[in-house]
């Protein structure tokens, strides 16, 4: 099984930055999708970003521009680099990985880390 876990959420003002960082292990990170996804209180879970397994990259139109996906795959690790912060990002920031292929990048993810909180301030 995959084992996922996030760090590097906090409190943080509107217009700053901030990169979380997804640790994975159990098989082939090289080979898997990761994707990173977001929920806020009381709304469902969204799409933020994703990066296959090759490299290309994908983004929600609301972060299109402001936040970076990126893998470290020596280290195992996916990041996701935040800037610009607005106070509507604020929400608890989830990693997901699933074997990688070449199609499906927002969907069908298998395992999921146990969440890291941001907050964005005014």
């Amino acid at each position: 099984q995959v084992q996922l876990v996030e760090s590097g959420g906090g409190l943080v003002q509107a217009g700053g930055s901030l990169t979380l960082s997804c640790e994975a292990s159990g098989r082939t990170f090289s080979r898997d999708d990761m994707g990173w996804f977001r929920q806020a209180p009381g709304k469902e879970r969204e799409f933020v970003a994703a990066i296959k397994w090759f490299g290309t990259t994908y983004y929600a139109d609301s972060v299109k521009g402001r936040f970076t996906i990126s893998r470290d795959n020596g280290k195992s690790t996916v990041y996701l680099q935040m800037n610009n912060l607005k106070l509507e990002d604020t929400a608890v920031y989830r990693c997901a990985a699933k074997f990688g292929t070449y199609s499906d990048y927002e969907a069908s993810y298998d395992y999921w880390g146990q969440g890291t909180q941001v907050t964005v301030s005014s």
